[in-house]
């Protein structure tokens, strides 16, 4: 046996996420499936880099395989190219290569971005969130400092999660400018917790409507609460765009 690394990218629209659950389609489903009918459907298990909810995107990710001896790795861009034919093409794989990495464990960093433009755009309106309303970006980036550190991200989690700690040390959280009329959030950590960006993103929004100070996120990270945060923004705008080994 030898383990390797996919790198892939899907869109989320028609998953419930990364993670196989029964009665669901997901993006991991998806993979074993096409991996077992390589193998003459033998079961074929999977490790990814982390979940993803229902909805969402991932421009980057990654996941771990432990796959038998067979002729077709002989050519590692022909597998990848036969397993590409199978999967929808709401999924591709990108490159195939043998790892001793474990995909979850060993991420040192993710990094996250949420979309959002300002005038109605139907090319668009299917991966990043249309939102109307005037914003303080100043405002919002200033709030995004406060989520920079280790800390205790209860307030932003979503309730009754099966982790063992809500601490994640944020490196960087900054709003950035695609283009006149599209912005968007990026997030980088070494984990974060269910929901957290969605959540993350709803409250600074709040802060750039004036409903909120910017130094108000200390006071909803204290609260340990997720009643003291903002509504969770669409899952449609959020891509986990890159991991880092």
């Amino acid at each position: 046996m030898k383990r390797y690394f996919i790198e892939l990218s899907y869109n989320g629209k028609n998953f419930f996420g990364w993670q196989r659950q029964p009665g669901q389609i997901s993006v991991q489903e998806e993979i074993e499936t096409a991996l077992s009918k390589l193998y003459s459907n033998k079961e074929i298990s999977v490790v990814g880099c982390g979940r993803t909810d229902s909805g969402v995107h991932a421009k980057s990710y990654f996941l771990h395989v432990d796959l038998p001896d067979h002729d077709a790795l002989k050519d590692l861009n022909q597998f990848i190219f036969k397993l590409n034919k199978m999967l929808p093409e709401s999924i591709v794989l990108h490159e195939l290569f043998e790892t001793e990495k474990h995909a979850r464990f060993d991420a040192i960093k993710r990094t996250y971005r949420y979309f959002v433009h300002f005038k109605k755009d139907p090319f668009i309106s299917e991966q990043s969130w249309y939102f109307p309303q005037q914003l303080d970006v100043k405002r919002m980036n200033d709030a995004a400092q406060w989520l920079i550190g280790t800390k205790d991200f209860t307030s932003l989690s979503k309730l009754h999660t099966d982790v063992k700690t809500n601490i994640c040390t944020v490196s960087d959280a900054e709003w950035k400018q695609e283009s006149e009329n599209e912005w968007y959030f990026e997030i980088s950590a070494d984990r974060f917790l269910r929901n957290m960006v969605r959540a993350t993103v709803g409250t600074i929004i709040d802060v750039g409507l004036n409903k909120i100070k910017p130094t108000d996120l200390t006071a909803i990270l204290d609260a340990k609460n997720r009643g003291a945060a903002s509504t969770s923004v669409p899952a449609h705008g959020l891509f986990l765009w890159k991991i880092e080994y």
